[in-house]
């Protein structure tokens, strides 16, 4: 009973500080339009990036990772590891349909990095030398990021007390995140068909 109050606890916490959408914070802060409405309408680095400059890019990104981490502490902290992934799978949720700005968020990429450095931080790092290969390979932002988020992934579920729970929370993060691109993925096919 008391591991179940704890789960739904950090799952409602995660969720929370997931709906905290750093990029749109940054870009008001600076005077600059929500990122919602201009470029590819994503609030994450990327987009922010492409508005404002590495500077900001880089502070969104920082703050998304920051909060990502202190979560995966809080998680790692109070309930097995099998279980983590769960409260993963809250703050993913809380990025891409944040209670603060109008259930329209981000897809969750730099948050699964954060989360994902602490419980797998070898492959968090392969993740990062992937994503700027394919980065240099395609010039396409989500086509290096699925990269990432397939090693972040591979990380987790080779762990061996992740359990049968923790991979199935895994699998489904990597899903959703993979799913919310789907505009990108729509993009991508007609310009490769030219």
């Amino acid at each position: 009973m008391i591991l179940t109050l704890k789960l739904i606890f950090l799952f409602v916490l995660a969720y929370v500080a997931g709906s905290v959408n750093f990029s749109i914070l940054v870009c008001r802060l600076s005077g600059l339009t929500d990122p919602r409405e201009n470029g590819s309408n994503n609030p994450g680095a990327t987009n922010v990036y492409r508005q404002a400059g590495p500077f900001w890019a880089g502070m969104v990104l920082l703050l998304d990772m920051a909060r990502a981490i202190i979560i995966a502490l809080l998680a790692l902290y109070g309930l097995p590891v099998g279980i983590v992934p769960w409260i993963g799978l809250g703050l993913i949720l809380g990025n891409r349909f944040p209670c603060f700005h109008g259930f329209k968020g981000g897809k969750g990429v730099a948050n699964y990095l954060g989360f994902s450095l602490v419980l797998a931080p070898e492959w968090a790092g392969i993740g990062a030398v992937v994503w700027a290969g394919l980065f240099l390979l395609w010039k396409t932002p989500f086509i290096a990021s699925f990269g990432l988020v397939a090693c972040l992934s591979a990380g987790i579920i080779t762990r061996p007390d992740i359990g049968a729970s923790g991979i199935t929370a895994t699998l489904l993060i990597t899903a959703l995140v993979v799913a919310f691109h789907h505009r990108n993925i729509r993009e991508l096919r007609p310009h490769q068909e030219r």
